[in-house]
């Protein structure tokens, strides 16, 4: 396949290369290191706490007994793959796209985005800010994931403008049918919502386009493997997919599809695009996903456990800040873990070896608040249900 993106790779020949490798403060340097500005970003990324809880982190369906029903982490490696089939065909940096859809998806609450809104909800209540996982990624990365530098100090991860930007950019839900960056390197702060501007590389344009292919058909086959979708169901999948030769309902024969359609039809001057009938193929998949999977009885129902356990779980918590001797009778292992989680985040606890940590106001209720939120958002589903449990068990 012809690379026709390769003149505009995020590349030194790229005009917007300087923006695209800086960081917010000189990365350490090691003598010895051979991968370039992206593949540190990788390699950080997968070496992150953020990173490693993905795996015990809701897609769609919520603690499956069948243990090939997608996780998040299996999502994230599913974007990864089909982003770098784009990029590679297209001609693009594959380990910009690598890096970015391994990141993309770090800021994603406990319970998917069921979770999310519920988050959303509480936030908006106290501190009348939106939460949003695409923003929580920046943030994460930004400032709140660790890493040990060579001389044993916690560093924040510093990553790359060009994949702090694909992390933030990446919403899937896109309905427009020709992608392209954007040409200004913004301030990454001032989004306010979600898919409020283009990304800045074509790559990560390419890891935006491939959460959608990649969770469209895979939500679908899980569906199917635990009975969700009946034989009427499956008749109505069957029309809705007879557009190719393919006999069997099946993701990989789905995303080769998309995948193909895309680079055949996109171009620097059209953008990244389906063919008009591929586009609408895609939009009708996504109503059929709705109407029966993601709006189903089953998740809805499970949505009010999600309530009960977030809700409880911020409650305490929020408490703690003015009655923290009654909430230690209560669940300390909780509030425990939380002020150690806390502490590097505090202006409490300064620590002159990196100022970029002090992220939270010790003076401040809505900055507690505020920690509160950001503290769930990182917990996996299990560790939620386990501190629900420690508040009210005797």
């Amino acid at each position: 396949m012809n690379k026709t993106f390769e003149n505009y790779a995020a590349t030194e020949t790229n005009p917007k290369w300087i923006n695209m490798i800086s960081r917010e403060y000189p990365l350490y340097p090691r003598g010895n290191d051979i991968r370039s500005a992206f593949e540190r970003d990788y390699t950080r990324i997968i070496h992150s706490l953020a990173y490693r809880r993905l795996k015990h982190k809701t897609q769609v369906f919520f603690s499956p007994r069948n243990d090939h029903i997608c996780t998040r982490i299996e999502h994230v490696i599913h974007v990864e793959s089909v982003s770098y089939t784009i990029a590679n065909a297209l001609g693009l940096n594959i380990e910009l796209t690598k890096a970015i859809a391994d990141g993309h998806d770090t800021g994603h609450s406990p319970f998917g985005h069921q979770g999310e809104k519920i988050l959303s909800e509480l936030s908006v209540r106290d501190i009348g800010e939106r939460f949003w996982h695409e923003k929580n990624g920046l943030e994460m990365v930004d400032k709140f994931e660790l890493l040990e530098d060579p001389d044993g100090n916690l560093q924040n991860m510093n990553l790359t403008y060009a994949v702090r930007d694909g992390i933030i950019s990446h919403c899937g839900e896109i309905d427009e049918n020709a992608l392209k960056p954007r040409a200004e390197c913004i301030n990454l702060a001032s989004y306010q919502k979600p898919n409020q501007y283009a990304p800045y590389t074509w790559e990560a344009c390419v890891v935006k386009v491939a959460d959608k292919i990649s969770y469209l058909g895979r939500d679908i086959s899980d569906a199917i493997t635990l009975g969700l979708l009946d034989k009427r169901h499956l008749h109505d999948l069957k029309k809705l997919l007879n557009h190719g030769s393919a006999k069997v309902i099946n993701n990989t024969v789905l995303i080769n599809d998309l995948i193909y359609d895309l680079c055949t039809n996109s171009a620097p001057e059209k953008g990244l695009c389906f063919s008009h009938d591929m586009f609408e193929l895609v939009k009708e998949i996504k109503k059929f996903n709705y109407r029966n999977i993601y709006l189903t009885d089953k998740l809805v129902e499970a949505t009010k456990f999600f309530e009960l356990v977030l809700k409880s779980i911020y409650e305490f918590l929020k408490e703690s800040y003015a009655n923290r001797e009654k909430m230690m009778k209560i669940a300390p292992d909780l509030l425990v873990d939380f002020e150690i989680w806390l502490k590097n985040y505090w202006n409490k606890e300064r620590f002159p070896i990196n100022k970029n940590r002090v992220v939270f106001d010790s003076e401040s209720e809505k900055d507690y608040y505020r920690a509160i939120i950001y503290y769930i958002s990182g917990m996996t589903d299990n560790y939620a249900i386990e501190m629900y449990n420690k508040i009210i068990r005797f």
